[in-house]
């Protein structure tokens, strides 16, 4: 009898290890598929945003380019800059609208008050842009405000 009673003793220690390592194994597995999303995200966001410096330095240039366009009517030029549009909105570029919206700080920088409608923006100095929907660059802008 002690001895059925030992190893039912025995079977229900081996049962508590087994479950023991089963919960060890799911949460072993659980971690690892966790690792591989973040892995995979990580990836991802790195994919979409490896151009980003290069951009950085890209958007003076087509500052430069635009500011040119408006003093000079070289249709070479207007054609280049379309160019320069398509490829900026294929790697995800997008232009911030500015002109008629109300100021937002988070996409826009004020370099001036000027007279017109209440924090609506009159006049944009530099264009901002939004890479896959991140700010790029914060576009610099003139806001209006009320003469009093």
């Amino acid at each position: 009898m002690k001895k059925i009673i030992d190893q039912a003793k025995e079977i229900e220690e081996i049962h508590k290890q087994s479950d023991e390592w089963k919960n060890k194994y799911l949460r072993a597995l659980a971690d690892y598929q966790n690792l591989e999303k973040r892995t995979h995200t990580e990836k991802e966001e790195t994919r979409k945003f490896a151009v980003l410096i290069f951009l950085e330095r890209l958007l003076p240039v087509a500052d430069t380019l635009a500011r040119a366009q408006k003093h000079l009517s070289d249709s070479g030029l207007g054609l280049a800059l379309k160019e320069l549009d398509a490829i900026l909105q294929e790697f995800g570029v997008e232009k911030i609208q500015t002109l008629g919206k109300p100021f937002n700080p988070h996409e826009m920088e004020c370099i001036e008050v000027v007279e017109g409608k209440e924090n609506e923006v009159v006049e944009e100095a530099l264009p901002g842009f939004r890479l896959h929907g991140r700010v790029l660059r914060v576009a610099q802008v003139k806001v209006g405000k009320k003469a009093v």
